[in-house]
């Protein structure tokens, strides 16, 4: 199967530093090494391949480096209240999905009273090397792990944002041209079992991330996707600030002080409203909500910031104006 690039553009040149430009984020020049481009895909799929090809060894020690201080840094939980510990991370190095990781941490940890529990992994937003530990199955299956060690399994709670390109497979891992994976509905379901994380608000950001419904749902997630099973969704130009779903979700309902429920139904109905405009196929996003969620997110939402924060970043529908 292919990978829904959906109207993909040309990194922009943003150079604002003689660092900034020299410096090129990763694009993708190579097809994929036929993880997903045969009729039948890779043998294996559901467990998650992961490969990197040709990454440099001092490069590899250096993200390593970069994740150690960031999963050490992740704070304990606290006895007196239901926590939530925030992982944001972009799956693909085109530089949108960089930038939309980045503010959707810094909104859901301040939505869910997660600082020093908010972990974000992603790569270049565009202009320099990424400061941050790369996104990938294998940064964020440690992260999962960190996350696990430190909560209250009982108690706490999980949000995890990923954001990248999707097949109808899985989400896309794809790092320029040294890294290729699929993080598939089967892999996360094993992963979250495996880890005894129960209580969680998954938010998926991707072509066909529907797919996820099914095997993720349960009575204590919360399940939110940028399409359905078999839908695009739109807006990954790299040089774009934000995808529609993530301007939708993250940049415009989640920044105001309203129920889960209802910032969703608001980013459905925005990027509807935008799909519309734009006269391309609806995405269907889906909500899967279970029925004991609310036993911990009442908690979570009574400590929700009582004021909303401003939009930030060039708006997702930009790129219908520059002819994406």
């Amino acid at each position: 199967m292919r990978i829904a690039f959906a109207m993909l553009a040309a990194v922009a040149a943003l150079a604002t530093t003689p660092a900034a430009a020299q410096y090129r984020a990763p694009e993708h020049k190579a097809g994929w090494p036929g993880m997903v481009s045969g009729t039948d895909g890779i043998e294996g799929l559901d467990p998650g391949p992961e490969l990197q090809r040709g990454r440099s060894a001092r490069a590899m020690l250096a993200d390593s480096r970069k994740l150690g201080v960031a999963l050490n840094a992740l704070q304990p939980q606290r006895k007196t209240l239901v926590d939530a510990y925030v992982i944001s991370v972009a799956l693909d190095s085109d530089p949108v999905f960089g930038r939309e990781a980045r503010e959707a941490g810094k909104v859901l940890a301040r939505r869910f009273d997660a600082a020093g529990r908010t972990m974000v992994l992603a790569g270049s937003a565009g202009t320099l090397p990424s400061e941050l530990p790369g996104g990938s199955l294998t940064s964020l299956t440690l992260a999962l792990a960190r996350v696990a060690e430190v909560m209250d399994k009982e108690q706490d709670v999980l949000v995890l944002y990923t954001t990248s390109h999707g097949a109808q497979v899985g989400i896309a891992y794809h790092d320029g041209d040294e890294g290729f994976g699929i993080l598939s509905p089967k892999r996360l379901e094993t992963l979250l079992d495996e880890l005894g994380i129960k209580n969680r608000v998954l938010i998926l950001s991707a072509c066909y991330s529907g797919i996820f419904v099914g095997p993720l749902s349960s009575p204590d997630t919360a399940l939110f996707t940028a399409a359905s099973s078999d839908r695009t969704s739109f807006g990954c130009q790299a040089d774009n600030d934000w995808t529609f779903f993530g301007d939708a979700m993250i940049n415009h309902a989640l920044r105001k002080s309203q129920p889960l429920e209802k910032a969703s139904d608001e980013a459905r109905m925005m990027i509807g409203d935008w799909e519309s405009a734009a006269r391309v196929p609806p995405s269907n996003p889906q909500v899967s909500i279970g029925d004991h969620v609310a036993t911990w997110l009442t908690q979570l939402e009574a400590r929700m910031p009582k004021t909303d924060t401003p939009p930030v970043g060039r708006p997702a529908t930009d790129a219908l104006k520059r002819g994406g």
